[in-house]
């Protein structure tokens, strides 16, 4: 027993030493980024990212925290106002992250897909259901007062932020593993997608969203589209920087009014049409999706998975009676 216990210690060590070696040869310090397919360090590439739900009103924008997102999600809600879901994986540096705003069910949905650690305070009644199972890890201010605190500079309900420190007293707090895995396919080291045979795209205008009439500008110099609302560059208010992207994913989705306050019961799960856009071209899309709690998957007109290009994206869902208010330029 003492020799097969020797040997098999001095296999694991070998293998062990053999597999650093392997690391340090490949210089495997730097992992590629599941939200962005971008290198980024293994403690960053391997820790499960936080979605955080954002306030994108008057009184919410400009938001902190954003530039650092490597995905973001806009949708609409109730009041004809819409807002957004930050999904950030280096998170260890932001001075502050908000303003953190309230969950809205089919943002529980769309977080899951990157095994996400939910960031909100507070629900509409239509989330309960899951909230309250526990079937999504999540930080809800209402419940945990260490994982969020109030600012000075705005007024409730605008003002409750969070950070590092306060995430990670949160995350603790629940037991809440801290590794996952990957949503997107990227384009292979050394490619690029082009879309050669789409539409022009040089300009997304998204006048469905009527209260912020959001739209983006592509960059040939840079490859980046640049994000305005409110007639205005959309900044990051810790930094002052115009938000941008490389990838533009359209998600046309039905719905169903939930009552007549205006909550929205959108389909996340049946599947439908879109667009995919980069580098100035459109090409068009349809997405599928694993289960309710599962990936989205995006293929192009071969049905093939399509392939972003490395960086930032931003997911729009755009509602199937509103797609006629989206125009390419």
């Amino acid at each position: 027993i003492f020799k097969l216990l020797t040997g098999m210690l001095l296999s694991c060590a070998l293998a062990g030493s053999t597999v650093a070696v392997q690391a340090e040869k490949a210089g495997t310090d730097t992992v590629k980024s599941y939200l962005t397919g971008e290198d980024v360090s293994v403690g960053i590439g391997h820790r499960r990212p936080i979605a955080v739900m954002l306030g994108n009103d008057t009184n919410g924008a400009p938001q902190s925290g954003t530039e650092n997102a490597g995905v973001i999600y806009e949708a609409p809600v109730e009041g004809s106002i819409t807002r957004l879901m930050a999904i950030i994986e280096d998170y260890d540096n932001i001075p502050r992250i908000g303003s953190v705003r309230s969950c809205r069910d089919y943002f529980l949905f769309y977080a899951n897909e990157y095994d996400a650690i939910y960031s909100h305070y507070g629900q509409a009644v239509y989330a309960l259901q899951y909230l309250d199972q526990h079937l999504i890890d999540n930080l809800n201010g209402l419940t945990l007062g260490n994982a969020y605190y109030r600012s000075t500079d705005r007024v409730a309900p605008h003002n409750a932020y969070t950070d590092f420190s306060h995430l990670q007293a949160g995350i603790q707090s629940q037991d809440y593993k801290e590794d996952y895995n990957g949503h997107f396919q990227f384009a292979p080291e050394g490619t690029e997608t082009t879309l050669d045979d789409g539409v022009s795209a040089n300009v997304v205008k998204l006048d469905n969203f009527a209260y912020n009439h959001p739209w983006f500008e592509y960059n040939a110099e840079t490859k980046e589209y640049s994000r305005f609302q409110f007639n205005a560059p959309h900044i990051d208010q810790n930094t002052g920087n115009q938000l941008t992207c490389e990838n533009i994913i359209l998600q046309y989705s039905n719905y169903v009014p939930y009552d007549p306050n205006g909550y929205l019961n959108v389909d996340t799960q049946s599947g439908g049409e879109g667009k995919y856009i980069t580098r100035g071209k459109a090409i068009d899309i349809h997405w599928t999706k694993d289960s309710q709690w599962g990936i989205t998957h995006y293929y192009d007109s071969n049905n093939q998975e399509i392939q972003l290009n490395p960086g930032k994206t931003w997911v729009e869902i755009v509602l199937n009676d509103s797609v006629g208010s989206v125009s390419l330029q």
